[in-house]
């Protein structure tokens, strides 16, 4: 439905996942009967989790901790890992830097050119681990190390910005053209971000495997109060998923919609399932972890740039480990632990067999949801009224 702005101007209403609720079906089952399993190109996965290509959230070592878990980690192949030698000395800097200094300093450090060295012994690396091994660049970067990245034996290739598209314009000179460019690669390519049903479907029209969702809902990102662009997560997901239903009509392939972004919680994750996803993406939750690289902090890849910074250095609590976090056991009960089992578990109580079933699941508006009989949780900052391990505390 169209609201009027103003004369000659409308827009759509749009919903977020605290906006939404998943309504139960006439059935219930068995949450051991429920499959969450899924695949991306030729490769399956027990979990639909991806960790973010983010910094403070995906190193070598604990893209091989995802993968043993039966996700999948994307490593920032023009980030710290690529541009250091020591990547962790770099990292406990960046931890240690004073709030006000954080974004300055961190322009500073990511200057450091990416090196071609380093992006073949990361992937390697990960490889090590016997994992499938992912790794974002970004479309201005990406035919520079094309080649590099597939001689390295590189798994899944995600081409990622803010936000991308399958016709950039420019005056300035060669501009890559995704159709032809994902379709001579030799793995399953994942594009992102976008947000609205055109933009999706364009880029499942190239010929990718998967589409990630999401402009400016990450704990970390600006770029919604920079630029003012964005469009809150169940309603770019479920515009996504109908344009996934519309090229699947027109091609008979099914491209991957992968919810990028904007999840604190299992509920936040079953939700963005519910409105259509295939596979979630997560960051903040997975930055809190013992093992993340970020020693406690965490932060996007537009953190840095040099003239127009489009993110913040946030402080999250390290308290469990990325197996805790994932798949449990949960310590806590605001549904920051146990991701996974949230998922299957809200995907058992509504009746729903599968991802592609739950998919179809009854949503309502229920603005009410997250407060309606939680006045003693709020007030006792405990359960619903907790802040959780999973958001970030200080704005840096």
């Amino acid at each position: 439905m169209e609201i009027e702005i103003g004369r000659g101007k409308k827009a759509r209403r749009a919903y977020g996942f605290d906006d939404v609720a998943i309504v139960p079906s006439r059935r219930t089952r068995d949450p051991d009967d429920v499959d969450i399993t899924w695949t991306l190109g030729p490769y399956r996965f027990e979990l639909p989790l991806l960790a973010s290509a983010m910094d403070g959230v995906v190193s070598p070592e604990t893209a091989g901790i995802v993968g043993k878990l039966g996700g999948l980690a994307v490593l920032n192949l023009e980030g710290i890992w690529t541009r250091y030698e020591d990547a962790d000395e770099i990292l406990e800097r960046i931890a240690g830097l004073p709030k006000d200094e954080a974004t300055r300093e961190m322009q500073e450090i990511y200057q450091e050119p990416v090196k071609e060295h380093l992006i073949t012994q990361r992937i390697q690396e990960i490889k090590a681990h016997g994992v499938v091994a992912a790794a974002s660049l970004t479309p201005q970067r990406v035919e520079r190390y094309t080649d590099l990245v597939l001689d390295a034996g590189l798994d899944i290739l995600v081409i990622q910005g803010t936000v991308i598209s399958a016709e950039h314009v420019s005056s300035s000179g060669h501009v890559l053209n995704l159709k032809e460019f994902v379709r001579e690669l030799s793995i399953p390519v994942v594009l992102g971000g976008c947000a609205s049903y055109s933009t999706g479907l364009h880029l499942m029209r190239t010929g990718a495997a998967g589409v990630l969702v999401g402009v400016g809902p990450g704990a970390a990102c600006t770029t919604r109060g920079v630029l003012g662009i964005g469009v809150p997560q169940a309603t770019a997901i479920a515009d996504v998923a109908a344009a996934r239903s519309q090229h699947m009509l027109e091609t008979g392939e099914y491209v991957r919609v992968i919810a990028d972004g904007g999840m604190r919680t299992g509920g936040d994750v079953a939700k963005a399932f519910a409105c259509g996803a295939d596979a979630v993406m997560i960051g903040s939750p997975l930055a809190r972890a013992y093992e993340a690289p970020g020693h406690g902090f965490h932060w996007g890849m537009a953190t840095f740039h040099p003239t127009l910074p489009r993110g913040a250095r946030v402080k999250t609590t390290q308290n469990g480990t990325l197996q805790e976090i994932i798949t449990g056991p949960a310590r806590e009960n605001d549904g920051t632990f146990n991701l996974m089992g949230g998922l299957r578990t809200s995907m058992a109580t509504c009746g729903y067999q599968d991802i592609a079933e739950f998919n179809r699941a009854e949503l309502m508006i229920a603005p009410a949801l997250q407060t309606e009989g939680k006045a003693l949780q709020r007030d006792q900052g405990i359960g619903m009224g907790a802040r959780g391990g999973a958001v970030a505390l200080v704005a840096e």
